[in-house]
């Protein structure tokens, strides 16, 4: 399944991957806290992450349960990235990401982990 949210949309799936099933009106006033957004605003968004697949509905009092991952979402996100900006390069995408920043000894040594863990499950298949 592709995940195409839009920002606004993100905001709402924010709310459901923090908190957990929530109603719609929970949703409505965190955001109305957060960013001001009216119930109206926040309704519709969620009624449109319904009809997109993202958000299902139960009753009572119009709980919503997301049907995706923040994960999901991130990785999908994160290939429309590499395929649209870096021509599919995850190379490029990382040069660019660690390009003029300094890194701490620590992030170093994460960074290493995280290749070698990779390096160990490529060698598994």
């Amino acid at each position: 399944m592709e995940y195409k949210l839009q920002n606004a949309e993100l905001k709402v799936m924010s709310v459901l991957w923090k908190e957990g099933d929530l109603t719609a009106k929970a949703v409505s006033n965190i955001l109305k806290e957060e960013i001001g957004w009216n119930m109206n605003t926040t309704y519709t968004l969620i009624k449109r992450c319904i009809q997109k697949g993202f958000i299902e509905r139960h009753e009572p009092h119009f709980m919503c349960h997301p049907l995706v991952s923040k994960e999901e979402v991130q990785q999908q996100e994160i290939s429309e990235l590499i395929d649209k900006v870096f021509d599919g390069s995850k190379n490029l995408l990382f040069a660019s990401l660690l390009g003029g920043q300094e890194l701490s000894e620590k992030d170093i040594q994460y960074l290493k982990k995280l290749i070698n863990k990779l390096e160990e499950t490529d060698g598994e298949t």
